[in-house]
């Protein structure tokens, strides 16, 4: 099963992004959910930059890896290995 968030509408809101952030990655670790798909959309890059400095910051201990996809830079995915 896979989450997917999309910041799109809510790119320049840094409350309602860490917000979103919080209730997904939240949701997928109480449903031992296997991967979040966070898109950021292609611009500047600095949604993405601040996304992974989020994870990296507030969810080190609990996700598995995080992927940036190659074919598509304004999308992370976060993969999470549950026992």
């Amino acid at each position: 099963m896979k989450l997917k968030l999309d910041l799109h509408a809510i790119y320049s809101d840094g409350a309602k992004i860490e917000k979103a952030l919080q209730e997904t990655l939240g949701r997928a670790v109480s449903r031992k959910i296997k991967m979040v798909e966070i898109v950021t959309g292609k611009g500047s890059g600095q949604l993405k930059k601040s996304i992974l400095r989020f994870l990296e910051k507030n969810y080190k201990g609990v996700y598995h890896r995080i992927e940036k996809d190659d074919k598509n830079w304004g999308r992370i995915f976060v993969h999470f290995r549950w026992k």
